[in-house]
């Protein structure tokens, strides 16, 4: 569940900042020699926003999404150019209220799933309506204090 109109923030108000990008892929398996350089700056905004223009940024609240790597607190980053289709992840309006689901379309009807086996896919009928502002296209998360810990 997303909170408010005010949790969203608009992709066009974020300034390009290039970052460092590190020259080769990290392995997440076995280690391997690293190279010292740095490949060409990355403009994390592009990367994200694939149209800018009709993008905007919106903090998660709730846990309902968690199966999908939506934890509460992220950010997510919505692109309303997208065509929503069955199984995207997306923004929507149900009965006045804002909500980050996975739409699927069952016999017909849409549905609104979530990623948590505490909530109840939810069918969304035509009285109901169902405004879909986006599809999201990226997550953004500080890993937890859990998953800083070493294994031993």
């Amino acid at each position: 569940m997303l909170t408010s109109l005010h949790d969203f923030i608009s992709a066009s108000l974020l300034t390009t900042r290039e970052l460092p990008l590190f020259g080769c892929p990290v392995p997440a398996g076995f280690p391997s020699p690293a190279d010292d350089h740095l490949d060409s700056p990355f403009d994390l905004a592009r990367h994200l926003f694939r149209h800018p223009a009709s993008t905007f940024l919106a903090r998660v609240s709730g846990d309902s999404m968690i199966g999908a790597g939506i934890h509460p607190g992220d950010l997510v980053a919505v692109d309303r150019a997208l065509q929503p289709r069955h199984g995207s992840i997306v923004v929507a309006v149900v009965e006045g209220e804002h909500t980050i689901k996975r739409l699927q379309h069952r016999a017909g009807q849409p549905w609104l799933v979530a990623e948590n086996a505490r909530y109840a896919p939810v069918p969304v009928s035509q009285e109901a309506g169902l405004l879909v502002w986006g599809v999201v296209t990226h997550v953004i998360h500080a890993l937890g204090e859990h998953q800083l810990t070493q294994v031993k």
